[in-house]
């Protein structure tokens, strides 16, 4: 396993490092060597990758434990419609990554797992250049923290929008009978319960945040969490409304294959039906045993030499209309409404 390194990036007084795939040693000893001493039970908590988003508030430091999505991409579906071009859509699969944050007067230490990639453009962006690095980091940890959540919440807006695409893919496709969408429809569920799940907590975390970070930094800072905290709620009705309308998607998915279903069995039992008077009588003339119009009797010559068989193609088709004409009055074949636009 390749062992973690520390990048570390100065703007002033202010130090950001910033720690991928963190192992004990690098936690231990390495952040130690550099005057950095986190209690065991933060440590404990940055190697594990299921814990719980969370706020510890110490007199040098507070450390800040939440989970942001990343993607594994998986290769790609596509939703033909009538109204849109095919579209290819990359099959990604969500999953929670852990981000710890240690925030004290002139420092911060981010670790995680190495795949938010819009953490890792942060870091290395303001690496590169001073004027951004200055820009992005200012002169306090607390500006520093603000400008990371904000970056990680604008990331789900991006993942919004594609939700939100998506949604309008299958609204199209699900009312085409052509096209089944229970498997976009169950990905993308899936999709907004665990962003739900990731953005539910995030809300407390920047609430507590706003207060806690105050106390190492000498500007006011409220205003710059209230911003992120505002964008978070947004995000949070977003979900809220792309839920409410996935439900939807999936009832009426779940309706009209239902309903094709029982038209097609429908079809089916009628055409059924209808064959019995054919089979019946067809069944009785291939007995052995004396009919009017049999071979053991005589043919009927009437009609000329088939006159048997339009006899009793004649019969069949009479019980057969007989039938039809009872279940149109009953209305058994009658076809749905149509819906006045």
């Amino acid at each position: 396993m390749e062992e973690a390194r520390l990048d570390t990036v100065v703007n002033g007084g202010l130090t950001w490092i910033n720690l991928g795939r963190p192992t004990r040693n690098t936690m231990e000893k390495e952040l130690a060597s550099r005057g950095y001493h986190f209690h065991e039970l933060n440590i404990e908590d940055c190697l594990s990758k299921r814990q719980i988003a969370k706020v510890d508030k110490h007199s040098d430091y507070i450390f800040i434990l939440f989970h942001f999505p990343s993607h594994l991409h998986t290769g790609t579906t596509a939703i033909s419609t009538k109204k849109r071009a095919r579209r290819d859509h990359p099959s990604n699969l969500l999953h929670f990554s852990q981000l710890s944050i240690f925030a004290g007067w002139n420092f911060v230490v981010t670790v995680h797992q190495g795949d938010l990639q819009p953490l890792n453009d942060l870091f290395y962006q303001c690496k590169a250049n001073s004027d951004q690095r200055n820009e992005l980091m200012g002169k306090t940890s607390g500006y520093l923290l603000h400008t990371i959540i904000d970056v990680l919440v604008d990331d789900l807006f991006h993942m919004m929008m594609k939700i939100i695409g998506n949604l309008d893919d299958i609204e199209d496709a699900v009312f085409d009978d052509k096209i089944g969408v229970v498997k976009e429809i169950s990905l993308l569920r899936r999709e907004i319960v665990l962003l739900r799940r990731i953005v539910t907590p995030l809300k407390r975390i920047v609430s507590e945040v706003t207060n806690d970070i105050q106390k190492f930094s000498e500007e006011d800072l409220t205003q710059y969490f209230n911003d992120v905290e505002d964008h978070v709620n947004k995000v949070l009705e977003v979900l809220e409304s792309s839920r409410e309308t996935i439900e939807i998607y999936k009832d009426t998915d779940f309706m009209l294959g239902a309903e094709k279903t029982n038209r097609i069995l429908a079809m089916l039992t009628i055409w059924f039906t209808l064959s019995i008077p054919p089979v019946a009588i067809g069944t009785f003339y291939g007995m052995n045993v004396n009919l009017p119009g049999g071979i053991e009797i005589g043919p009927w010559t009437f009609l000329g030499t088939y006159t048997t068989l339009i006899i009793v193609l004649i019969m069949s088709a009479v019980f057969t209309l007989a039938m039809y004409l009872y279940f149109i009055k009953v209305g058994w074949l009658t076809t749905s409404i149509r819906i006045r636009k």
